[in-house]
């Protein structure tokens, strides 16, 4: 049996200079012994995995609502694609698998129901009462909000791990934890994380759009990812019609997306001279990234989904709908919270109601939050 310490070493030998080390953590939070078979990003990972907000990620929005199908993207299965993503990046730059995976896991924990449009509504309800970030409130589903431990509050995490998830920046993400040298970059292993989501968003929005008819393909065909992937791939013609045809692009598509953040990367890593996880905190730009044409190729994608798909009519319906759900749900658990559960209702005594109410919203499902409106407000329901 491989000990700990053996699987610190194997890190120690095979590792980048740059990666960051378990056996090097800052520690964690609150004193406790670490694992004799397991380095203490693997258990951090694997904490992740057992909380009920991420198995709660199967019934969350990622572009299209639960009940409009069952073969589009939820929001675990956006989380396992980053994971595998970020995992390939790691690996081929010498960085901590382990760490990168836990946080591509962790970082949509605190995504409440119905994506970003329930998001947007939360955070506009919460507007006089400290607002609503899903990012920030990843942060404190594992460090606080889970109960698990008798010892701790959250899942006491090692420092890097959190560092991690605060530092995770998209288009839709920013930090602002001040507890975290926010003056630093992230390390490499939170950059790699960051950029393994947008890349598969980027992708794999593509593909539902396309599975749902709310993407044209003849529209598509004009961008410029798109051509380059069919290219790529020797597909055209009527060829492009088909399932296996769009399933044969779309993977490469994160091929050449992933090839060239590696390339790109692995200069800037050897024209910086970093060797040491602070240097690269240190370092004034960041690290992982694409070169400026693909950059530019990114932004005319994106620009395209947003027109195409977030903006598309039912798309926009669906959010009307689930905007109302939202708002619905937040005035009547305010208006009177002897009606929340159990569990939320016990916070009441230390966190102000439009707090409490916010984070068990948060926590629903998309089904969860549909049906409790309808038990709130369809009197035929049983409550």
């Amino acid at each position: 049996m491989r000990t700990r310490q053996q699987l610190e070493k194997n890190e120690a030998l095979t590792l980048a200079p740059y990666a960051v080390k378990s056996a090097e953590s800052r520690g964690r939070a609150y004193a406790e012994p670490e694992a004799p078979y397991r380095t203490a990003f693997q258990r951090d990972r694997e904490r992740v995995l057992h909380t009920t907000a991420f198995r709660r990620l199967q019934g969350k929005t990622q572009v299209f609502i639960a009940t409009e199908g069952d073969y589009y993207r939820t929001r675990i299965t956006h989380t396992l694609e980053v994971a595998q993503i970020g995992r390939t990046l790691a690996r081929s730059l010498g960085a901590n698998e382990d760490l990168v995976e836990g946080v591509c896991l962790a970082h949509d924990l605190g995504h409440p129901p119905f994506g970003h449009s329930g998001e947007a509504r939360l955070s506009g309800l919460m507007q006089q009462h400290g607002g609503f970030d899903h990012n920030r409130h990843s942060y404190l589903i594992v460090t606080e909000l889970e109960n698990r431990y008798p010892d701790f509050p959250g899942l006491n995490l090692t420092y890097e791990f959190r560092e991690g998830l605060v530092k995770h920046e998209t288009e839709y993400d920013v930090h602002s934890e001040s507890a975290y040298e926010p003056a630093l970059r992230g390390t490499l292993e939170s950059q790699i994380a960051s950029l393994a989501d947008e890349l598969a968003y980027n992708t794999h929005d593509v593909d539902d759009g396309l599975r749902s008819g709310l993407i044209d393909i003849r529209d598509v065909a004009h961008v410029g990812w798109w051509k380059r992937a069919c290219e790529s791939a020797g597909i055209s013609g009527d060829e492009l019609y088909t399932e296996q045809a769009r399933h044969r692009i779309i993977r490469r598509l994160i091929n050449l997306m992933v090839t060239d953040l590696l390339t790109e990367t692995s200069r800037r890593i050897e024209a910086s001279g970093v060797n040491s996880p602070d240097d690269v905190r240190r370092y004034p730009s960041v690290l992982v990234g694409y070169v400026d044409e693909t950059r530019a190729l990114n932004r005319e994608l994106k620009d395209f989904l947003y027109e195409r798909l977030y903006r598309n009519y039912r798309v926009l319906r669906m959010h009307t709908k689930s905007d109302r759900v939202i708002e619905d749900l937040f005035r009547a658990y305010n208006n009177e919270p002897r009606i929340l559960p159990p569990g939320p209702s016990a916070r009441l005594a230390s966190q102000p109601k439009e707090r409490v109410v916010c984070y068990y919203i948060a926590g629903m499902t998309d089904r969860f939050a549909l049906e409790d409106h309808a038990r709130l407000f369809d009197p035929r329901e049983r409550t």
